[in-house]
């Protein structure tokens, strides 16, 4: 995380008083999705940064600084809540953030020159992990447990006291040696293992699947209904104290240690610290261990030791002076690798998946990443049961930046990839100048068979309601289905079977039926691309049907185009022309050709297309007539939310205009279309210089179009 720089910062008063604006509306509009609707929009690493920005321009002009602003403000006022209110007895406050050694540094000398410190003196800095969950405080009168509460906006937070009572880390009465009244606060959170038993049950019972351990945790003492608190896994860190009547420790460390006598399950892992170098040496192991403990930490919290020196020190606006958060690196993150599994796709292509000790990157849980070929594990040296380095950018799948070879088992060995498919035991081959490595048993493999058949019904395909990927797994394996033709053959043949499956019924059986019956006419290209030819996607196949014009004459265009090499005795659509023709199709080289030619060879592939062919009517393709289309010949980008219009529609509308649409930005693309919340497409294209448009000028232009 890099710190904003204050020299840096060139604008003039009128643009900061803008820019000051922009940034509290922003912050806290995520501050209201994170603390009060559990459904954060961006990572803590992005959040932080739009605070230290509003920071730092609040201390260049603090004449701009309102009263009310994020930084002097804790969490989110709580709003239309259907819980009662609760007022903290003392609020409850955040923390300042750290993020490498000299800012830590700079913590330790502020704390130093406010107390006075000579360099002789030690001062003890207690360290513990910072749990990534709900924060809350619990009050106690009398030994008894009167409420709990949430933070809210450090003042006021929501009452959350029967869900508490349901946790069984928590408890309801103290022993006699605790202060008569006291806020007890901690952190509540779902372990890594049990938020994935929950989403799975989440899954079957068709319920909200959460995105990570502290949304589940917040979600789930949110109920209204605490039996159903009850039945989730949640637990509960304390470690800290509001109010209290009397105080019968003198350091953190002691307290740390009454809150365990008391019952409770105080923060582990935690170190008394000496030296920067103690507190440095910590928080590098802290992080190397960081994917071995069962639940989420996201940094290390540094609190001065001494009760005495926390009461001098004191606080500023939102936070104390005595403490502060050292973040770990976002997007990142070390785990352990279980297992490598290869996935066989419908093209017959191996794919080698990292099976992970589920970990938290960049605020989703991550089991699983790509290893993508044999050469990159063989380039990386990775192995099953080595500590690697996760990284996720985005929606990007996340993937292995490398290994911690230093802590590598000794008996460790090099992975070997399999030479036979794992799925039907065929024999593996790898094509000359490829990097992947391919199952030769094509239809006989069954995971070709059932990726097939998923492709087919695609919403670029077919696109059959009602058939999904867990539809397609479950007919295949009661036999129901072995092959695209056998879908439109379900009502005549297997109406009954499937009326009386699990989940299924006469309605949703009727309901697939008739879904089926609507896409036995299908256009020309979504036909080719349903086919699952290998580097055939849905903008080559448009390509296919638009130069071939209908199935037949393409088919037979292929079956010529195999001989490319005979000799060519005069007269047209000999095999060395319809290869060349072939070729000279945008985005087709010798690679691709080669892929379309070989599945028209297929014995076995002819034959299922046959078969398919007497169940649909392909549809010959039509010219568009883009004649007076301002955007004929234009690509363009979609980004953000369009408000009169979905993504599809939109693309669809683009394309019958002659545009070629586009998934990512470049030099090449001539218009960005930017909705609401447009993000890194819209920067990149005004890095980029490119036309940006509104919706709204993006529905004139093709409003106006003779097309339209």
């Amino acid at each position: 995380m890099n710190s904003y720089n204050l020299k840096k910062i060139d604008l003039s008063k009128d643009e900061a008083k803008e820019e000051i604006a922009r940034l509290v509306a922003e912050i806290e509009k995520h501050n209201e999705l994170y603390y009060n609707n559990d459904a954060p929009q961006i990572t803590d690493a992005e959040y932080d940064a739009l605070r230290k920005k509003l920071e730092n321009l609040e201390s260049k002009f603090p004449e701009l600084t309102a009263k009310d602003s994020p930084t002097k403000t804790v969490g989110a006022p709580v709003k239309n809540s259907s819980f009662a209110k609760v007022k903290h007895k003392i609020p409850m406050l955040s923390l300042s953030n750290v993020f490498d050694r000299e800012e830590v540094g700079d913590f330790i000398k502020r704390v130093r020159k406010f107390l006075l410190l000579s360099g002789s003196d030690i001062l003890e800095i207690f360290a513990e992990p910072k749990i990534d969950g709900l924060s809350c405080s619990i009050y106690y009168k009398d030994k008894k447990m009167l409420y709990a509460a949430t933070r809210g906006d450090g003042k006021i937070g929501e009452d959350i006291t029967e869900n508490v009572k349901t946790i069984s880390d928590i408890p309801q009465e103290l022993p006699s040696d605790a202060p008569d009244e006291i806020e007890i606060r901690g952190e509540i959170y779902i372990r890594k293992d049990d938020f994935l038993k929950l989403n799975e049950q989440q899954k079957e019972q068709g319920e909200k699947i959460f995105a990570n351990p502290r949304n589940a945790a917040a979600g789930s003492i949110r109920q209204l209904d605490p039996n159903i608190t009850k039945t989730r896994p949640l637990k509960a860190f304390m470690y800290a104290i509001g109010y209290t009547s009397r105080v019968d420790w003198k350091t953190q460390q002691e307290l740390h240690s009454k809150l365990s006598e008391w019952g409770f399950v105080a923060t582990e892992n935690t170190k008394l610290c000496k030296s920067l170098a103690e507190i440095i040496d910590n928080y590098q192991k802290t992080l190397e261990d960081r994917a071995l403990l069962p639940y989420d930490i996201d940094g290390i919290v540094y609190k001065v030791n001494s009760l005495e020196y926390q009461e001098r020190l004191g606080f500023i606006s939102r936070s104390p002076r005595w403490a502060t958060a050292h973040k770990f690196p976002a997007e990142q993150a070390e785990t352990i690798l279980n297992d490598i599994e290869i996935q066989v796709g419908r093209t017959g292509r191996l794919t080698p998946v990292a099976r992970l000790e589920p970990v938290n990157v960049g605020g989703v849980i991550v089991s699983n990443a790509t290893l993508h070929n044999a050469d990159e594990i063989k380039r990386k040296d990775i192995r099953i049961g080595d500590h690697v380095i996760i990284q996720r950018a985005g929606d990007v799948i996340p993937q292995v930046v490398r290994v911690h070879k230093e802590r590598r088992k000794k008996d460790s060995s090099p992975y070997f990839f399999p030479n036979r498919c794992p799925i039907c035991d065929s024999p593996v081959k790898r094509e000359d100048g490829e990097a992947a490595h391919y199952c030769t048993g094509g239809m006989a493999c069954k995971a070709q068979i059932v990726e097939r058949l998923k492709h087919f019904v695609s919403k670029a395909a077919f696109d059959i309601d009602g058939l999904g990927g867990r539809s397609i797994e479950e007919f295949y394996s009661r036999g129901l289905i072995e092959e695209p033709a056998d879908i439109f053959k379900l009502e005549t043949k297997r109406a009954d079977e499937i009326k009386n499956m699990e989940g299924w019924g006469e309605l949703s059986a009727n309901n697939l039926f008739k879904s089926i019956k609507s896409k036995r006419d299908i256009a020309l290209d979504r036909f080719i691309y349903s086919l699952g030819i290998r580097q055939v996607g849905s903008a080559t196949a448009k390509r296919l049907a638009s130069t071939y014009k209908n199935f037949e004459a393409f088919r037979k265009a292929m079956e010529k185009a195999k001989y490319k090499d005979d000799l060519c005795s005069g007269g047209g659509g000999c095999g060395p022309e319809e290869y060349r023709r072939l070729l000279s199709i945008e985005d087709i080289g010798p690679s691709v050709a080669d892929e379309i030619i070989t599945f028209f060879e297929d014995r076995h592939q002819m034959e299922m297309l046959d078969k398919l062919l007497k169940e649909v009517t392909v549809e010959d393709w039509q010219d568009i007539d883009v004649t007076g289309s301002p955007i004929a010949g234009k690509t363009v980008v979609f980004t953000g939310k369009l408000e009169h219009m979905g993504r599809s529609e939109a693309k669809t509308k683009a394309e019958s205009l002659g545009a070629h649409v586009a998934s990512s930005v470049s030099k090449k693309t001539d218009f960005v279309v930017a909705g609401a919340d447009a993000g890194s497409k819209r920067k990149k294209a005004e890095a980029l210089g490119l036309k940006l448009l509104t919706e709204q000028e993006w529905l004139e232009i093709i409003n106006n179009s003779k097309n339209s």
